[in-house]
């Protein structure tokens, strides 16, 4: 993607999911000429069972780059991660469980839309 050089706009958004399967679910979804800043990601189990999982970014060739490899999740707990992170193009933000599993999931996030 080029230096945006011409207007755009700049909302903050947030994007709920539910999950409940050991499989991947994308939390942000890059679309060209975008670029995402994510301001925090909140992870809720709330079944009481321990779980784990993976938080990671893949590339629009579908390279995986783990931000949180088999973190554990104690029942009835949170887990924040608000540490910076910035997506260009067609770039992911996805979570996979590390088994069936009842998790809230919020992420906040800037779009900056160039096109």
């Amino acid at each position: 993607m080029a230096i945006p050089s011409g207007s755009g706009t700049e909302v903050l958004k947030t994007a709920l999911t539910r999950e409940t399967a050991a499989s991947e679910n994308v939390l942000v979804n890059g679309v060209a000429n975008h670029i995402y800043t994510i301001l925090s990601v909140v992870i809720c189990e709330t079944a009481g069972n321990s779980e784990t999982f993976d938080l990671y970014v893949k590339d629009d060739g579908g390279t995986v780059y783990y931000l949180i490899k088999d973190q554990v999740l104690a029942p009835k707990k949170t887990f924040v991660f608000n540490d910076r992170i910035v997506l260009t193009s067609t770039d992911e933000l996805a979570i996979a469980p590390g088994g069936t599993c009842d998790i809230d999931i919020v992420t906040s996030y800037v779009d900056q839309d160039w096109t």
